[in-house]
């Protein structure tokens, strides 16, 4: 855990639904920032174990985490596990009272999260859908980067929550907007990936040494976020650092939907996104993204 510092504000009443990868460690600095939090995991025990290491409470559904909540933050899977945990009689809706905000860590589509947007207003409820990029270390050290949609006065009162698991928390506009920002997030990372790729094997083909070459080049204008965190991992084989290729072809194939929503030409990031069915078909399911260097 990371032994980072917190900002003073008021302790709050939140929950926090989702105890995955990233939302076990994001609960947890909810926890250690002095915040009442009660957690929900469709898998009892995981929330059972959190517990046991952060204190607080969790509860067997939703809707019960939810009951008292000023703020309930989530972060699960897909559109479908979304719509699970915040619709219907056992869903978090359903606990929550006019005036509180749901904050939506998923990545998911901007349809759901403008659907779940009328949704909650219609309850009186503020949705904001806030994706992040990061991954599980930014998850665990809080400092993630959080791209938000939504209404403004409720992100503001949100906002000082948030950072407690992140560096960075942005309203980019109305309800679906952080969702399409995130989208915008793994196009770029696709290209990177899999230049970066490219790169390093043509360096090992070529007989150099590729730890020192990436230290020089890091220097210059082919650095990159990916090239300080994944390009020597690349070279060494070693492809456990977080964010599987199971999930990124998730979220690809949300940025692909959307595109034909809205006419954009995604050429590069179509054939990425094959490149990683490549390395699905390896075996790589929940190897992490710098993978597509292994189908060259």
């Amino acid at each position: 855990m990371s032994t980072r510092t917190y900002d003073p504000i008021p302790a709050r009443r939140v929950a926090f639904l989702g105890l995955g990868v990233m939302g076990h460690p994001m609960a947890g600095h909810l926890a250690r920032a002095g915040h009442q939090v009660t957690v929900y995991n469709r898998t009892t025990a995981k929330a059972e174990a959190w517990v046991q290491q952060y204190g607080g409470a969790f509860a067997a559904t939703p809707a019960a985490a939810a009951q008292g909540a000023e703020f309930v933050f989530c972060c699960v899977g897909n559109d479908d596990d979304l719509r699970s945990v915040v619709l219907g009689d056992q869903g978090a809706l359903a606990g929550m009272t006019s005036g509180s905000v749901f904050v939506d860590h998923t990545t998911a589509s901007a349809a759901v999260a403008r659907k779940l947007h009328a949704e909650a207003a219609r309850r009186g409820v503020a949705f904001i859908d806030a994706p992040v990029s990061g991954g599980q270390a930014g998850a665990v050290n809080g400092a993630l980067t959080v791209m938000c949609g939504g209404d403004a006065a409720p992100f503001d009162l949100a906002r000082p929550v948030a950072l407690a698991f992140a560096k960075a928390v942005t309203l980019l506009g109305g309800p679906g907007a952080g969702q399409l920002a995130k989208m915008v997030n793994q196009i770029c990372i696709a290209g990177v990936v899999q230049g970066l790729s490219e790169a390093v094997r043509f360096g090992q083909n070529a007989g150099l040494d590729m730890h020192q070459v990436l230290e020089v080049i890091g220097k210059g204008a082919a650095q990159s976020w990916q090239m300080d965190n994944r390009g020597k991992t690349m070279v060494d084989d070693k492809f456990d650092f977080g964010f599987a290729v199971d999930w990124m072809r998730k979220d690809l194939g949300l940025v692909l939907d959307e595109a034909r929503r809205n006419g954009s030409r995604l050429p590069l990031t179509a054939l990425v996104d094959q490149f990683y069915a490549d390395v699905q078909a390896m075996g790589g399911n929940r190897w992490d993204t710098s993978s597509l260097i292994k189908r060259l």
